[in-house]
């Protein structure tokens, strides 16, 4: 392999704005996490702990194998609307008894872990994660169902999670669930449809009609115990596979099913056993990117930082320069890197990643898109030239890959360009971002502009007059409309991505998520349907 050359200065005044702007990103980051991470909040926190119950992270915490690591998903979901930062339930990939699973967990601090909008979206994506990449399901169970007042928007896509379970199971992909309140309602059916079932003795309640609800719909006077009690489900209904004496204990029974379940990859395991680590500090991925998203920055700076022994056999690099391609082994695995070096994606770039994309699903090989895009190019030469069909073979590329695609945005994910790099609408396995990237239809200022070109074109086909001031007032409002539904944050927030990670964590985040896809077979596709060349 070429062993990649750094050009990076850290002394260098650029380096150190850049690293700046990052750093106050990383700083809004973890004050968001740390939002959620507090749950519902230090009065309600006590009053879980007071009645001898563990918090959600306490529970994965002893789920998961002593020191190894947690890769949590969506983890500011919800940030930027009215619900908890976090929606009420934490995701996650973790190793079991050296098996990974993919383990969502309820926080019974925020309204009784009542499923939201944002935590039914959370949980969802969490359930195609764990059917995409073959991962087992450990769902760790408190909830008082659907949030009452949301239940519009949550009752009849909120039946997708119950399907989502069934087809896991079906598709040889186990699922187990701990209960350790209560499930109530549709909460029932997480154990309902689970593989294996642990609930704890004089905590665990789980019922679709809680003793109000049964009196009121049928006239019957019962209890907590003689309705849904852990003791009754384990010996009468036959719902509890297994009766714990306590929390700990049933987290004991949980890594028990784990360890019984004869779990193997399905995936290559990595070419390397030991794989050299990047000849680069990755703490410099922190000066980098860009301050400025109107300044491109060479992308291989960031392969140095990410791949193993910085080694790179770059695809076509003298054709389509705008697009970085080429080979490399992360954590062992071999991959296939597609990475914007100027931000404009010319023809020449988009046929040169159609070719590079049918060459990894040729020899099965994962891709990993890093993203840092304006779009493609227009303008008359370029639609004269074909930059359309050019787009298009490039996005028909993307679209029916079927060797997992990671997507990582470094900085701007504009327009089309975010289709052809593998945005969220085209399935990754994964999609993170850095704190300082951006998506949008296009930039604030050429959104703003368009609209006012439209405005005045309309205003001179009526033979009126143009506000400037107006226009001036509106430009400036939707800049900062677009400025801040386009940030990270905002978007992590949506579940447009699977979590905002500090660029220094992406060689750790990628090499989890790789280790995760091999769980199941890597195969390329077969046909990509017709090309327009």
């Amino acid at each position: 392999m070429s062993t990649l050359d750094s050009a990076i200065d850290p002394s260098a005044p650029g380096y150190a704005a850049n690293r700046t702007a990052l750093l106050e990103r990383l700083a809004e980051l973890d004050a968001a996490l740390d939002q959620a991470r507090a749950g519902g909040g230090e009065k309600y926190v006590t009053r879980h702990h007071a009645r001898g119950k563990l918090l959600p992270r306490e529970r994965i915490e002893l789920l998961v194998d002593a020191d190894s690591p947690l890769l949590e998903l969506s983890p500011v979901a919800a940030y930027g609307t009215d619900f908890p930062v976090g929606a009420s339930v934490v995701t996650g990939i973790g190793v079991v008894e050296g098996v990974e699973c993919l383990i969502v967990a309820n926080d019974p601090t925020v309204r009784g872990g009542a499923v939201n909008p944002w935590s039914l979206a959370k949980t969802r994506r969490a359930g195609e994660i764990a059917l995409a990449n073959r991962l087992p399901m450990v769902n760790l169970v408190e909830s008082a169902g659907a949030d009452l007042p949301t239940q519009a928007e949550i009752f009849i896509p909120g039946g997708r999670v119950f399907r989502d379970l069934t087809r896991l199971s079906a598709a040889g992909i186990p699922t187990v669930s701990v209960v350790f309140g209560n499930a109530t309602a549709g909460g029932a059916y997480v154990p309902g449809m689970s593989d294996h079932v642990i609930m704890i003795r004089d905590r665990s309640q789980v019922y679709l009609a809680g003793p109000p609800l049964v009196k009121m719909a049928t006239g019957e006077v019962t209890d907590d115990e003689s309705l849904g009690g852990a003791a009754m489900h384990a010996g009468t209904s036959g719902l509890a596979d297994h009766l714990a004496a306590d929390e700990r204990d049933g987290i004991r029974l949980a890594r028990q099913c784990v360890r019984r379940l004869n779990w193997r990859k399905h995936g290559p395991a990595p070419r390397t056993a030991v794989p050299q680590p990047p000849k680069y500090d990755p703490e410099e991925l922190l000066g980098i990117a860009s301050a400025d998203l109107k300044v491109p920055f060479d992308p291989r700076e960031v392969l140095a930082r990410i791949l193993d022994g910085s080694d790179f056999d770059e695809f076509k690099p003298a054709y389509g320069d705008a697009l970085v391609t080429g080979w490399g082994e992360l954590h062992g695995y071999p991959v296939g890197v597609l990475a914007n070096a100027r931000g404009v994606l010319f023809s020449e770039e988009a046929q040169k990643a159609a070719q590079f994309i049918q060459l990894a699903n040729a020899s099965d090989t994962p891709l990993i898109f890093l993203q840092n895009t304006t779009g493609y190019m227009v303008g008359t030469e370029y639609e004269q030239r074909g930059i359309i069909k050019h787009g298009a073979l490039m996005i028909n590329a993307v679209s029916n890959s079927t060797v997992p695609h990671l997507t990582v945005n470094l900085g701007a994910s504009y327009g089309a360009g975010n289709y052809g790099m593998c945005g969220r609408a085209y399935e990754p396995r994964f999609l993170f971002t850095w704190p300082n990237a951006k998506s949008a239809v296009m930039g604030p200022a050429q959104l703003a502009g368009v609209l006012s070109i439209v405005a005045r074109q309309a205003a001179a086909a009526r033979g009126r007059d143009y506000d400037e001031e107006s226009d001036a007032a509106m430009r400036m409002m939707v800049e900062q409309q677009i400025e801040s539904q386009s940030g990270a944050l905002f978007l992590s927030g949506r579940l447009y991505d699977d979590g905002v990670i500090d660029p220094r964590d992406t060689r750790t985040v990628l090499g989890l998520c790789l280790s995760a896809i091999h769980n199941g077979p890597v195969k390329g596709a077969d046909g990509f349907g017709v090309f327009r060349m």
